[in-house]
């Protein structure tokens, strides 16, 4: 049997009642509010459990569609679904353009109405459970997290925390199990992008020769063996953050292709002709002295000052 919370907002009483009792006997919990100030305020104190707000278009202190947004932003993970005495395309079109579930007439079986609450009810409880996974990945992967009390970390830290808001490329420089991808993991969950993939590759773990096609990608038929068209790693992280650790290990010519990346967010797959456009943050990582590797001509000194723009020291 169906459980959970619903919200009924309408003005008609024993319509109210009727519809409450209804969906009691399916084994949901019913509130129910007469107008839309007292279901707003109804829905606030009950946010953590309602899956479901029913909601009149026509209720004495507002339209159902205009309510929309405002159910919307006291409880996001629940849905919605208007009812009407006269339903009409327009309006219909209209609420779901809001961001309503459903619509519905008034006066449709009950059967009808149990079973677009049960299919709202379970979209709302899957929104639920992915905010749930997504809190406690950003626990998992806060600066929080971290352990020690040193001096050296807590500046690492406030460091992070201070560049983790802003688009900015990020340098993080310090030896082998000091924890940079643990920085690299922090910074994307404490940015704008903690929605977004979160693209972690180990630049030392591929070969060479293959370590380009797996970041940039490539079309089909563009060497042996490349039988269909595969998206490259800067794809993947598009919207979000794509880690590179141990950068140092990038050939020369992969360098000149990323410093590409990093001056206009386009590359090239290997077998293209035209450059495909991202949006993503690169947080990079190595235990060498990148700035005396740039001046010694084994890395790229125009690639160096790209990505230091902002150089965090992760401590052992």
């Amino acid at each position: 049997m169906p459980t959970g919370t619903l919200l009924i907002i309408d003005d008609e009483t024993r319509l109210r009642q009727l519809l409450s009792r209804v969906l009691e006997l399916e084994g949901y919990t019913v509130l129910q509010a007469a107008d839309a100030r007292r279901g707003l305020e109804t829905l606030q104190q009950h946010a953590d459990e309602v899956l479901v707000v029913l909601s009149d278009v026509k209720l004495p202190d507002a339209h159902g569609v205009e309510l929309i947004p405002k159910l919307r932003a006291r409880c996001p993970e629940a849905e919605i679904v208007l009812m009407t005495a006269f339903g009409t395309i327009p309006d219909g079109v209209q609420a779901m353009k809001q961001g309503a579930f459903d619509y519905l007439t008034k006066g449709d079986s009950d059967d009808q109405l149990v079973v677009i609450v049960e299919r709202a009810a379970d979209k709302a409880r899957l929104q639920r459970r992915v905010a749930e996974l997504e809190r406690r990945v950003q626990q998992q992967h806060s600066f929080e997290t971290m352990i020690g009390e040193s001096q050296a970390l807590r500046a690492a830290q406030n460091l992070a925390r201070q560049v983790a808001v802003t688009d900015s490329t990020v340098l993080l420089e310090g030896p082998t199990g000091a924890g940079k991808e643990l920085f690299a993991q922090a910074i994307h969950q404490a940015s704008p992008r903690r929605s977004k993939p979160f693209v972690a590759v180990n630049c030392s773990a591929f070969p060479k020769d293959l370590l380009e096609s797996e970041l940039f990608g490539y079309k089909k038929g563009a060497f042996t063996g490349a039988l269909t068209d595969k998206k490259g790693l800067l794809e993947e992280a598009n919207g979000g953050t794509l880690f590179l650790d141990e950068i140092g290990e990038l050939e020369l010519g992969v360098q000149a292709k990323f410093l590409r990346v990093l001056e206009t967010q386009t590359f090239t797959k290997l077998g293209a002709t035209t450059p495909t456009a991202v949006q993503v943050r690169i947080v990079a990582a190595t235990n060498r002295n990148l700035k005396l590797e740039a001046q010694e001509s084994r890395f790229r000194p125009d690639l160096y000052y790209r990505l230091s723009v902002f150089t965090i020291d992760v401590p052992p």
